[in-house]
C-alpha cells in the first residue's frame, strides 16, 4: 500500500488507549525511552533547557512536561542540571493515570519532581505557572485543530520560554524507523505506534503555520536528527 505523506494522519496510538495494562504500558515506554536515548532525542530538549537558562539567570527554575508519560524526560532533565548553582521544581503532567502512577514509581529517587494527572486543555494558567515548558513527542498526539489552543496554554503558563520537540513526518523517516524497529525494539506496540506517530507528525510548514498564531513571541524551528523537528519559543524582552 502506498503511503501518503502529504498532510497529517488522524490515527490513534494504541498506547493512548487508557485501559492498557500498566506493565505492557512501562514495557512500552521502555522502547520508547531506548529510542530516544541512542538517537539523541532527550539530549536535544536539555540543550534548548540549558539555553534558555543561560539567557535568564535566576536563583530557581520551575520546569513543567506537558504529556509527561512515565516521567523519563524529567529524569533526564534532573540528572543533566544536577550540582549546578540554581535550583529545580520539576513538575510532570499527563491525563493517563496509569502513566502518572509509573512516573511516580520510577522517579522516587528524585524529590525535586512530582507529577500531576490533569488534561493539557484544561488547565488554569494563573494555578500552574512556570519558566520553562517543556513538550517532547506529544504534540502529535493531537488533531491540529486542537493544537493552536494548547500552544496558547503553554505561551500563558511559561514565563521564559516553550521547548517542542517533535517528529518529522516524512517517507525517509517512516521507512528507516521500521528497519530500526525490527532491530531494536522489543513490544509490538512501539513499533506499530511509531509508525502512526511520523504518519501524525509535522512538517517545517506545519509548525511555522501555527507559530504564525502566536505573535510578539520569537520562533526557532529547526530540523535535528534523527528526524525531528525543535521548536523553542520565548517571550520577547
Amino acid at each position: 500500500m502506498r503511503m501518503n505523506f502529504s498532510s497529517r494522519s488522524c490515527e490513534r496510538e494504541l498506547m493512548d488507549d487508557p485501559n492498557l495494562d500498566s506493565l505492557l504500558l512501562q514495557e512500552v515506554y521502555a522502547d520508547i525511552n531506548m529510542v530516544n536515548k541512542v538517537l539523541k532525542g532527550f539530549y536535544l530538549s536539555l540543550r534548548a533547557i540549558n539555553s534558555i537558562i543561560e539567557d535568564n539567570h535566576q536563583n530557581s527554575y520551575t520546569i513543567l512536561d506537558m504529556g509527561c508519560g512515565d516521567g523519563a524526560m524529567l529524569r533526564e532533565v534532573a540528572s543533566y542540571f544536577k550540582g549546578r548553582s540554581f535550583d529545580l521544581n520539576l513538575i510532570g503532567i499527563d491525563l493517563n493515570s496509569r502513566s502518572i502512577q509509573l512516573a511516580k514509581e520510577n522517579s522516587k529517587e528524585y524529590p525535586n519532581i512530582r507529577f500531576l494527572e490533569q488534561d493539557i486543555l484544561a488547565l488554569e494558567p494563573n494555578k500552574l505557572q512556570c519558566d520553562i515548558l517543556l513538550c517532547t513527542l506529544t504534540m502529535h498526539h493531537f488533531d491540529s485543530e486542537k493544537i493552536p489552543i494548547f500552544l496558547n496554554q503553554f505561551v500563558k503558563l511559561s514565563r521564559l520560554g516553550v521547548v517542542i520537540n517533535d517528529l518529522h513526518r516524512s517517507k525517509v523517516s517512516y521507512y528507516l524507523y521500521k528497519l530500526f524497529s525490527l532491530i531494536f525494539m522489543k513490544t509490538k506496540i512501539a513499533k506499530h505506534d511509531g509508525l502512526v506517530s511520523i504518519k501524525s507528525a509535522f512538517t517545517k510548514m506545519d509548525l511555522v503555520a501555527f507559530s504564525i498564531n502566536l505573535p510578539n513571541l520569537e520562533h526557532h524551528i529547526s530540523w535535528r536528527w534523527a528526524f525531528r523537528y525543535l521548536w523553542i519559543i520565548r517571550v520577547k524582552e
